[in-house]
C-alpha cells in the first residue's frame, strides 16, 4: 500500500452525521498485490454455532491459531509440516493478508505489468524491428532498382524509331507495353471489387486511427474497453471514406446502381461481423463466461451501425459519386486482348502463398505480442512499435502488389484489378496459419474456447485480408498510371 498525501479528512460517524471534531482518517491506495498460493491439509471439524466460523482447525498452523496475538503469516514451512491437501473429500480454504508499505505512488501502479517478462523490453521489439526493416529495405531497393533499369529499357525500346525490320521483329516480343490499351479495361465483378476497396479503406483508417490513439494516449489500455470504444467510434467515423472510396471506384468503373454499392459497403462486413459476434456471444454466456457481452449492449451496438455508421457511408458515398472518376493515361479498347496460359509460377495461388511471406515476418514480433496480450493475459504498450509495423506492413502489401502487378503485365496478363487486391491481402493467409500454430500452444480444453478463439481469429484475417488489399490495390493502381 502507499499512503496518499494531503488527502486526510475528519470522519463521519457511521450511520451519517457531521464529522468528528479533532479527528483524521489517513488515506491509503493498494498499488500492488502478489497471490502466494500453498496446498495445506487441515484437519476440521464443522463448528456447531451457526454465528460462529464455519470450522474449528484441529492442531492448526501458528498462522491459523485463532485468539493468537501476533500470529506469523503463512509460509512454505508451515504448510510442508502438515503436508499438502489431498485431491479428495472436504477442503477448507483460509487465507491471511500481509500489508507492507510500499515506496510506489498511485500513478506508477502498471510498471510492475510493463515488465512482467524477459521479453517485456523494448530492446527485443527496436532489434526486430530494426533487423525486419534491414531486411526489407535491402529487398525494396534490389527490386526497385531492377524495376528503374527495367522500365527505362523498356522506355527505349518501345520510345525509339525503328526500321522495318525492328517493327517486325517487336510484333513477335512481349511486354507490358502490347496490353497498355486494355490495362485501365472495368475488371469483371467491378461492383464486388468497388465493395470491398471501400471497406478496405475503412478498416486502414480505423486500425490507424486506433494505434495513433493509443499512441497519443486518448484510448490507454489502463482503462478497460476503451481500446474497443476506439475501434468502434473510429470503424463509424471512417464510414465516410468507405463511402467515398466505393462510390467514386464504382462510377470510375461506369457502374449505375451507386445506391446498391453503397449499401453493400455499409452493411456488408458489419453483418458477417455482427453475425459471428453473436454467436460467439451465445457461446460464452451458455458457458457463463464474464466476457459475454449483455444484450442490451447488442442492441445498443445495433443502433450505433444502423443509426450512425450507416448514413456516414451514404453520405461519403453521395460525395463520392458527384466527384468526377478517376483520370487514366489512356483509353481502352473496344476489345480485350487474349490472355495466353500462364506459367504454374505466375499463377494466383502459388504468387498469394509466397507473396504475404514477406509482409507477414515485417510485423511477426508484434503480432507475438499481441498474442501474448490477447490469450495469456500480458499488458501491451508498445503502441510506438506497433505504429512502425503497421507503417511497414502497409508499405510491404502495397510494393509487393506492385512488383506482382508489373511482373503480371509483362506476361501480357492485362487482368490485375482483382490480383493486385489479392496480392495485398496475401498477408492474411499467414496471419491465419500462425493463429493455428499458436493456438496448438495453448492449455485449451473446453469447446467454447475453440468456438471464441477461431470466431475472433476469422474476423482479424478478414480484416487484415481486406486493409491490406486496399493497400495493395491503390499502391498497384498508382503504379500503372505512372508508367
Amino acid at each position: 500500500y502507499h499512503e496518499v498525501e494531503g488527502e486526510d479528512k475528519n470522519p463521519s460517524p457511521r450511520g451519517g452525521g457531521a464529522p468528528l471534531p479533532h479527528a483524521t482518517v489517513r488515506t491509503f491506495r493498494i498499488v500492488r498485490f502478489s497471490i502466494a498460493l500453498l496446498s495445506i491439509k487441515h484437519n476440521f471439524e464443522h463448528s456447531p454455532a451457526s454465528n460462529g466460523p464455519p470450522a474449528i482447525i484441529i492442531d492448526p498452523i501458528p498462522s491459523c491459531e485463532p485468539g493468537k496475538i501476533g500470529r506469523p503469516y503463512t509460509d512454505y514451512s508451515m504448510a510442508k509440516s502438515v503436508g499438502p491437501q489431498p485431491i479428495s473429500g472436504e477442503v477448507l480454504f483460509t487465507y491471511d493478508v500481509h500489508w507492507k508499505k510500499s515506496p510506489i505512488s498511485y500513478s506508477y501502479r502498471w510498471d510492475v505489468y510493463l515488465y512482467q517478462s524477459e521479453y517485456g523490453s523494448s530492446g527485443v521489439h527496436w532489434g526486430s524491428i530494426t533487423s525486419s526493416l534491414i531486411v526489407i529495405f535491402f529487398l525494396f531497393f534490389t527490386i526497385a532498382t531492377i524495376l528503374v533499369k527495367s522500365l527505362k529499357k523498356d522506355f527505349q525500346k518501345y520510345n525509339s524509331v525503328r526500321t522495318d525490320e525492328e517493327i517486325e521483329e517487336l510484333k513477335e516480343e512481349n511486354g507490358w507495353k502490347l496490353v497498355h490499351a486494355d490495362v485501365f479495361r472495368p475488371p469483371k465483378g467491378a461492383f464486388w471489387l468497388a465493395v470491398i476497396v471501400g471497406t478496405g479503406v475503412q478498416l486502414l483508417l480505423m486500425s490507424g486511427l486506433t494505434i495513433i490513439s493509443s499512441l497519443v494516449g486518448f484510448a490507454s489500455p489502463n482503462h478497460r474497453g476503451v481500446l474497443i470504444l476506439a475501434l468502434l467510434f473510429n470503424y463509424q467515423l471512417m464510414g465516410l471514406a468507405a463511402g467515398f472510396v466505393s462510390a467514386r471506384l464504382y462510377k470510375t468503373f461506369k457502374g449505375k446502381s451507386w445506391q446498391k454499392c453503397t449499401a453493400a459497403t455499409a452493411l456488408g462486413f458489419p453483418c458477417i461481423f455482427f453475425t459471428l459476434f453473436f454467436i460467439m456471444n451465445i457461446t460464452a454466456a451458455l458457458y457463463g463466461s464474464t466476457d459475454s457481452v449483455p444484450f442490451t449492449k447488442i442492441l445498443l451496438l445495433l443502433f450505433f451501425w444502423l443509426c450512425v455508421s450507416t448514413p456516414l457511408v451514404f453520405i461519403g458515398a453521395y460525395f463520392g459519386y458527384r466527384k468526377n472518376v478517376i483520370e487514366f493515361p489512356i483509353k481502352s479498347s473496344s476489345i480485350p486482348r487474349q490472355i495466353e496460359d500462364q506459367m504454374w509460377y505466375a499463377s494466383m495461388p502459388f504468387t498469394f502463398l509466397v507473396a504475404g511471406l514477406l509482409p507477414f515476418f515485417s510485423c511477426f514480433v508484434e503480432l507475438y505480442f499481441i498474442f501474448l496480450s490477447v490469450w495469456a493475459n500480458y499488458y501491451y504498450h508498445f503502441f510506438y512499435m506497433l505504429f512502425f509495423s503497421w507503417i511497414t506492413l502497409i508499405i510491404a502489401s502495397a510494393e509487393i502488389s506492385i512488383i506482382h502487378t508489373y511482373i503480371q503485365l509483362c506476361t501480357e496478363n492485362h487482368r490485375w484489378w482483382w490480383n493486385s487486391f489479392l496480392i495485398g491481402g496475401s498477408t492474411s493467409f499467414w496471419f491465419f496459419l500462425h493463429s493455428i500454430y499458436y493456438f496448438f500452444t495453448l492449455r485449451i480444453n473446453i469447446f467454447a474456447t475453440y468456438i471464441l478463439y477461431f470466431g475472433y481469429v476469422f474476423l482479424s484475417t478478414l480484416s487484415i485480408f481486406l486493409f491490406t488489399g486496399a493497400a495493395g490495390f491503390f499502391g498497384s493502381l498508382w503504379f500503372n498510371k505512372k508508367i
